[in-house]
C-alpha cells in the first residue's frame, strides 16, 4: 500500500505553468510526462486543469486523452486514478487500449463494419475481428485535436472529420470541452454538426482504478449501476438486439456489490466478454442522479457518473494482461487492473432499429454531457 501511494504522489506532483493570458497550461513536470511533439504535422502538448482542492487532470490534444487524474484520498493525498502512459510515443503504439481517449466517430462496435443510411450502404474499417470498434484504425483517439481554449479550469478541443474518413459519411465538426470544477467534478461536454446524414456515438475511454493507477485489481471495488436491463451480445460482442433483465444474473448492480463477486461466474455472457464488457440500459439519464457509482475500500475514493446518454458500457479490463511494460512509472498494467464506464448510445445501433437512434442529420446539433464526480468516504 505504501508503494502505491508513493508512486501516485509522484505521478500527481509537479506544478502547472501559469500564464497571465491563460492560453497555455502545459505541464512543466517533464520528468513525469514526455507528451510533446508533432503528429501529422500538428503540434501535440499536454494541458493541466486544477481546482482549489488541489485536484488536477492532465489532458493531451493527441486523441483528447486523459493522461492523469489526481484526486484526494481519505487521507487527503493525491492519487492518480487513471491508467495511461508517460510518453506520446507509447500512445501511438499499434494495439494500445485507447487509454483515456476521446472515441469517435462511433464508440463501441458496429457489426461487420456495415450499415445502411438513407438507402445507401457504407463499409467501415474492420479493426476488431470481423467488426468495427471505436471508429476504425485511426479514429478520433489517434487524431490531433485543435485547442480552442485552455486555462486553469477548462480545455476546449475541436476536430473536423472529413467526409469518408474511416468510411463514415459527412464532414463532422466536433467540439469537446473538459472542465474541472471545485467540487472535484470532471465534466465533459460533446457537440457536433454534420453537412450530411451520418452516425455518431462519442464517449471517453478512461480506465479508472480508484486504488491508484498502479494499485490492486479493481475486483475489490464496489459498483452500482442504475440499470434494470443490459444488452446481451454474441461471441463477437455485438448486441443480439434484446434488452435482458439483470435480475437474477451476474449483471445485477442495482444494489452495490463487489465487482469480483460474480465476474468469473459460469455465465455465457461473461465468457464472451472474458468478464464484463457490456452495455447497460440506464433507467434514467436526465443528469439528476448518478447512473453509476464506484468506490475503493483501500483509498476511500468514490466516483459518481452522470450522463445524458441512454447507456453505459461497463468494461472490467479483461484484455489487460501485463504484457505492456510502459505504463506510467514503468508499470505493467495487469489483468483487470482498471475499469471503464463509457457513457454512450448502444453498440451497433445503426443496425438495430429498436435501439435509440445514432443518426445525425444536416442542420441538427449533437449534444451530450457526462460528469465524473469524485468523493471521499468519511
Amino acid at each position: 500500500m505504501t508503494l502505491v501511494i508513493a508512486t501516485a504522489i509522484t505521478a500527481c506532483g509537479g506544478p502547472a505553468k501559469q500564464q497571465t493570458d491563460n492560453t497555455d497550461t502545459t505541464r512543466t513536470d517533464s520528468a513525469t510526462f514526455d507528451i510533446k511533439g508533432n503528429v501529422d504535422g500538428k503540434a501535440v502538448s499536454l494541458y493541466t486543469l486544477k481546482n482549489s482542492n488541489g485536484a488536477k487532470v492532465a489532458i493531451t490534444n493527441y486523441g483528447g486523452r486523459i493522461v492523469s487524474l489526481c484526486v484526494p484520498d481519505r487521507e487527503g493525498k493525491l492519487t492518480d486514478v487513471v491508467l495511461g502512459y508517460d510518453s506520446l510515443k507509447s500512445y501511438q503504439k499499434k494495439g494500445e487500449p485507447y487509454f483515456g481517449a476521446l472515441i469517435g466517430r462511433y464508440g463501441n462496435r458496429i457489426a461487420k463494419g456495415k450499415f445502411t443510411l438513407d438507402g445507401k450502404p457504407y463499409q467501415l474499417d474492420i479493426n476488431d475481428g470481423v467488426n468495427t470498434l471505436h471508429g476504425g484504425f485511426k479514429g478520433f483517439f489517434a487524431r490531433v485535436w485543435d485547442v480552442k481554449k485552455a486555462d486553469n479550469k477548462t480545455l476546449e478541443l475541436s476536430y473536423v472529420s472529413k467526409d469518408g474518413e474511416g468510411g463514415y459519411p459527412g464532414t463532422l465538426t466536433v467540439d469537446v470541452t473538459y472542465e474541472l470544477t471545485d467540487e472535484n467534478e470532471l465534466k465533459i461536454a460533446y457537440k457536433a454538426t454534420t453537412d450530411k446524414a451520418t452516425v455518431i456515438n462519442l464517449t471517453n475511454h478512461a480506465y479508472f482504478n480508484l486504488n491508484g493507477h498502479n494499485g490492486a485489481e479493481i475486483t475489490n471495488h464496489q459498483l452500482y449501476i442504475a440499470a434494470d436491463r443490459f444488452t446481451p451480445v454474441d461471441s463477437t460482442l455485438i448486441p443480439t438486439g434484446k434488452l435482458q433483465p439483470v435480475k437474477g444474473t451476474p449483471f445485477d448492480f442495482t444494489s452495490a456489490k463487489v465487482i469480483g463477486h460474480d465476474i468469473d461466474a459460469d455465465d455465457q455472457q461473461l465468457k464472451y466478454g472474458k468478464g464484463y464488457d457490456h452495455n447497460f440500459v440506464l433507467n434514467q439519464h436526465d443528469f439528476e442522479k448518478p447512473v453509476a457509482t464506484v468506490s475503493s475500500p483501500e483509498t476511500g475514493i468514490s466516483m459518481e457518473v452522470y450522463t445524458t446518454e441512454p447507456g453505459v458500457q461497463f468494461y472490467s479490463g479483461n484484455f489487460l494482461n501485463g504484457a505492456d511494460q510502459d505504463g506510467k512509472g514503468g508499470i505493467a498494467y495487469k489483468h483487470r487492473s482498471a475499469l471503464c464506464l463509457e457513457t454512450q448510445h448502444f453498440p451497433d445501433s445503426p443496425n438495430q432499429p429498436t435501439f435509440p437512434t445514432t443518426t445525425l442529420k444536416a442542420g441538427q446539433e449533437y449534444k451530450t454531457y457526462t460528469t465524473y464526480k469524485f468523493l471521499v468516504a468519511k
